[in-house]
């Protein structure tokens, strides 16, 4: 059976992919040559991230593929309702990047909370002639212990969110339309650990009560994030989006930071990918990254093992 893994798979997962009699594809194939290339070289699973969508075109026209994956959480980029009914096995990896997700969301905090973004982007041009001043600029950063995160959607990643959170000494505020209470558990490396259990609140109290607030939703319809949610957070607060583009209200949230209403925003997807709206890219009390919460080595490897051992399951 050959598979198509179009946005790329790591290599421990095509090992594992053709110890199990599969031949693996890693051409990358632009989506209006996707169609063909399925059908030509009779492939049976396409596998994708979030650069490739699988729509009703696609699945309709290529009566080959018994398989669909997502190497990631959400799938907007998939029509998965409409492929289960056309018998096609639809699969993704809800676990394996929620680590690495999390820790962008404080790479991103941390840095925000000292100013390193912006302090990054002005060294090099005025750190030699300017140094006294981009040293006064930059010397009223805050700590995160003792602040309180808001996160919303407290699902896999929003959980990891709160370990760290909680490792960190902040408290820890969340709000979910599913789930109202989850226990966290934290590993340390000595082979303790502790069980925290976290009851979920209000999403008003949420965003009147929060230092920070952390997304952790799926795609939306409507915002999460708009003009109006805004005006009820703290004066000074912050919003960090790694979950999708889409759920905050670009237009109001450029408004709050320049009047000063929110201190600062890190974004990891966009409304606009992928080429995000030029506000926001040269804005300076915005933190910016190119959508790459699940790209690390680490999260890679487990995805694709993950997606290696769904399919060889289903289709073997």
């Amino acid at each position: 059976m050959k598979i198509l893994a179009n946005d790329g798979i790591s290599q421990s997962g095509i090992d594992n992919l053709e110890k199990n009699g599969f031949e693996v594809l890693t051409t990358n194939v632009a989506q209006e040559q996707l169609i063909d290339f399925i059908n030509n070289n009779k492939i049976d699973a396409l596998l994708v991230r979030s650069a490739t969508t699988a729509r009703k075109e696609l699945i309709d026209s290529c009566s080959n593929l018994k398989l669909i994956g997502r190497g990631g959480v959400g799938m907007d980029n998939i029509d998965v309702d409409y492929a289960k009914s056309k018998g096609i096995h639809v699969i993704n990896t809800p676990a394996a990047s929620s680590a690495s997700v999390a820790e962008l969301v404080f790479a991103h905090l941390y840095g925000c909370v000292r100013f390193l973004h912006d302090s990054n982007r002005n060294m090099p041009l005025e750190g030699e002639a300017n140094f006294k001043g981009l040293k006064k600029a930059y010397s009223k950063g805050i700590e995160l212990r003792g602040k309180t995160i808001g996160i919303i959607g407290f699902g896999r990643i929003g959980q990891e969110v709160a370990k760290i959170a909680l490792g960190v000494g902040m408290n820890v505020i969340a709000s979910d339309k599913f789930i109202t209470e989850a226990n966290i558990e934290i590993n340390f490396s000595t082979g303790n650990k502790i069980s925290v259990n976290i009851k979920t609140q209000d999403f008003e109290k949420l965003i009147k009560s929060s230092d920070f607030i952390s997304l952790h939703v799926p795609a939306q319809k409507s915002y999460v994030i708009n003009a109006e949610v805004i005006s009820k957070m703290k004066k000074g607060a912050a919003i960090i989006n790694a979950a999708r583009g889409g759920v905050i209200d670009e237009v109001a949230l450029i408004d709050a930071l320049d009047s000063g209403h929110l201190s600062f925003a890190a974004l990891d997807t966009f409304e606009n990918e992928p080429k995000p709206e030029i506000k926001l890219l040269m804005h300076e009390k915005i933190s910016l990254t190119p959508h790459i919460g699940a790209a690390t080595m680490e999260a890679q490897d487990r995805i694709g093992e993950e997606l290696a051992l769904q399919i060889s399951n289903l289709l073997n």
